[in-house]
């Protein structure tokens, strides 16, 4: 019986080691201080007391959480030359990153479509966004999110790991733990990831529809210099949501390397790393309003 795992995604050459482990610590401060930054400016400012940056703070907050479960081990594990991470260790990495994950795809399909009303019915927004409801919308997307991890993270490990226990990744990644599973576990596994992958792809049609319609009233707006800025907005929010799933995507149904490779890197990082650091300057960075908030909060500190 396996009692720890070997994450072998990364080279046991010590100065790629360190290079990895910089860069990796670089990243994720960047992304610490991007999205701590955020949320507490839209907490501590009453002017962004709106449904748009209630969603950007839970989104900056679970960036922050998503961004944590796998690059501070992969860091340790560089510095410490170490490869292991223990059995339950590796049923924790699996469980949070299920569950936020999925709270990532929550929250980004729940974003457009408040851009979408905003947008398209300005008049119909403020009854429809009340108060309660974004809270009811927040809450049912964390509850709903913790309880899919529970049941595919216990599909995955309700028979012990009896086989090899070196996952070729630099986490515990979902189908590199698959690989280690019975036949059994893994066809039921399987196939609750094809239907859950039915699932992603309802939320994709319906962020794809919102910023088709969001797109269209901006293109019939009639100044131009009105039109490049809502375009330059939404079209960044809509590569990083392509790269999240697309990758994300061909990961859970892609053929699993039995070897580190380079392409399952890349695409690990592209839907594990790169949005918890692309957001902040995404959804938030870019925003006026939001870098007011910023820079008034810079001066409180300044100020103390």
């Amino acid at each position: 019986m396996v009692a720890e795992c070997q994450l072998m995604g990364l080279s046991n050459i010590r100065e790629l080691q360190l290079l990895h482990a910089g860069l990796f610590l670089l990243v994720y401060v960047a992304a610490l201080v991007g999205n701590v930054l955020i949320v507490v400016a839209i907490t501590t400012d009453r002017r962004l007391y709106s449904p748009m940056y209630f969603f950007l703070k839970n989104l900056s907050f679970l960036d922050l959480c998503y961004i944590s479960v796998t690059v501070p081990k992969s860091i340790h594990s560089s510095l410490a030359r170490s490869t292991s991470i223990s059995y339950l260790g590796c049923v924790a990495q699996v469980y949070f990153f299920f569950a936020f994950a999925s709270a990532e795809l929550a929250f980004l399909t729940v974003m457009s479509y408040d851009r979408y009303l905003a947008i398209c019915h300005p008049l119909v927004y403020g009854t429809v966004m009340t108060p309660v409801k974004c809270h009811q919308m927040v809450a049912i997307a964390w509850l709903s999110c913790f309880s899919y991890a529970s049941i595919h993270t216990g599909n995955m490990f309700w028979e012990q790991i009896l086989q090899s226990n070196t996952i070729h990744q630099f986490f515990c990644d979902i189908p590199h733990v698959l690989a280690l599973v019975s036949c059994e576990v893994f066809f039921m596994e399987f196939v609750a990831l094809a239907l859950s992958s039915g699932l992603v792809l309802g939320c994709f049609v319906l962020m794809v529809i919102s910023y088709f319609h969001i797109f269209s009233a901006v293109l019939r707006l009639p100044s131009v210099e009105s039109r490049a800025k809502a375009l330059s907005t939404c079209s960044p929010q809509l590569a990083v949501i392509l790269l999240f799933l697309t990758s994300g995507l061909f990961a859970a149904l892609g053929p699993t390397a039995e070897t580190s490779s380079t392409q399952d890197l890349v695409v690990a990082l592209a839907y594990t790393v790169l949005p918890p650091c692309l957001n902040p300057i995404i959804y938030s960075l870019r925003n006026k309003e939001i870098k007011t908030a910023v820079w008034r909060l810079a001066g409180r500190m300044l100020a103390l």
